[in-house]
């Protein structure tokens, strides 16, 4: 019998605090250099907000405050689809940012946002979500280097 092939399910965290985002400079692994959000693989057994939070501690060294789902974003790659990141919002934490071996933290303002040194589907979703919005977004990509095309979508708010 054939098995199913699943795309990963990964989750994003970000802290708005005013007209301030916090990213973090990815250290290693996939994205390395890359400014992102905090987050990471959801674990079997996990719910999509455990394995947020669990990313967040590892990454950060803090305790993410109320989280807020904003979001989904499907990645494709070679028209595979690859990723599924579900996309979360904070405005708190509790404890003292850290540097991980994961992860660097950095603060930037909403309107001076690192573009150049982020993954390119950033610039077409990210400024909705900043601006309240849940978002819906699907990116193909070409071994990883560039999009081919793209979708994104603004959901109603509850």
């Amino acid at each position: 019998m054939a098995e199913f092939l699943r795309p990963k399910v990964y989750t994003l965290v970000y802290v708005v605090n005013g007209d301030e985002i916090l990213l973090i400079r990815k250290k290693r692994g996939f994205g390395e250099g890359y400014f992102n959000g905090p987050g990471g693989k959801v674990h079997v057994g996990e719910t999509l907000e455990q394995g947020a939070r669990r990313e967040f501690r590892e990454e950060l060294c803090v305790e993410p405050g109320p989280l807020n789902w904003m979001g989904l974003l499907e990645f494709y790659n070679n028209d595979s689809l690859e990723m599924l990141v579900h996309v979360f919002v904070t405005d708190s934490y509790s404890g003292e940012l850290c540097e991980s071996d994961e992860a660097e933290p950095h603060w930037f303002k909403k309107d001076a946002l690192p573009y150049d040194a982020m993954w390119a589907d950033d610039r077409y979703w990210l400024p909705l979500l900043l601006s309240g919005h849940r978002v819906l977004g699907r990116f193909w990509f070409r071994n990883w280097d560039y999009i081919e095309n793209y979708e994104v979508y603004k959901l109603e708010n509850p």
